[in-house]
């Protein structure tokens, strides 16, 4: 392959590891886990294992979906990695509002994920409109 061919593939998708959304989602599940370390020991089966499920289920859905074959399918399951990220904050008001975690970090979190939710939304779309198009 030569060079001028290489620079083009270097900007598409082959993964799901290769969308921006699911990179910013893996950091998203890691801090969560580093912060959910330090919940209470009695929360492990509770708050914790929840937040946990959920978040990782946001990045699991994302995964999936770029592995189907339809644009309908990939939207379903992009949809569905949006009700995880919704999940995940719930739990995350939870966690602030019982002294889990401090205001000031759950509101770097829920910034985070506002941003994981357009970038979401933004793959919903496009799924959409290559689901008219075709």
């Amino acid at each position: 392959m030569n060079q001028e061919a290489r620079i083009k593939n270097q900007g598409k998708i082959k993964s799901f590891t290769d969308l921006r959304v699911w990179q910013d989602g893996h950091q998203f599940v890691l801090e969560i886990y580093k912060i959910t370390q330090d919940f209470p020991k009695e929360e492990m089966f509770g708050l914790t294992t929840q937040l946990r499920r959920a978040v990782i289920s946001f990045t699991s859905n994302l995964a999936e979906g770029f592995s189907r074959s339809t644009y309908k399918e990939k939207s379903r399951f992009y949809s569905m990695s949006l009700g995880s990220l919704t999940e995940t904050q719930n739990q995350l008001l939870i966690a602030r509002d019982i002294g889990f975690i401090s205001k000031e970090k759950f509101r770097e979190l829920a910034s985070k994920t506002i941003t994981l939710n357009k970038m979401t939304n933004g793959l919903i779309k496009k799924s959409k409109t290559l689901i008219r198009n075709c």
